[in-house]
């Protein structure tokens, strides 16, 4: 599976402890993230992460085309909505848009996140890679 991994700044420690916490089924799968966020979690986690661009149109445009393409499985974007500019939050509302038209789970908050980790680990989405 292909497993965007996203934080806003307020969320990174959270991601970071996710993701320790789950690092067995992790590295399982190919993750994706923004060149910071995948810098700390391979210095904190010890993941192997491909980072995109980390400004808002070469990452989150990055990835946000990545999904239209059917090239991504899961996104996990731990949001912080008190913090997002006008600009972030079009960026931000245009990947979960696309994952919605592609049917691409989207988990926004630590809850969503670790049930759709299980999922994955359960096989519940093996169907993903019928589209590919």
């Amino acid at each position: 599976m292909r497993i965007v991994l996203l934080a806003d700044n307020r969320k990174n420690e959270l991601l970071i402890n996710f993701c320790i916490a789950y690092k067995q089924l992790l590295k399982r799968h190919q993750l994706l993230s923004t060149l910071n966020l995948a810098r700390l979690l391979e210095e904190n986690v010890g993941l192997n992460v491909t980072g995109v661009p980390s400004d808002l149109v070469g990452g989150l445009g990055q990835i946000t085309q990545r999904v239209g393409y059917n090239e991504i499985d899961a996104v996990i974007h731990l949001r912080d909505t008190r913090q997002q500019s006008t600009e972030y939050n079009k960026y931000s509302r245009s990947l979960l848009d696309i994952c919605d038209v592609n049917t691409i789970p989207y988990a926004s908050n630590i809850a969503t996140a670790e049930i759709l980790i299980l999922a994955i680990d359960r096989g519940d989405l093996d169907w993903r890679e019928l589209v590919h």
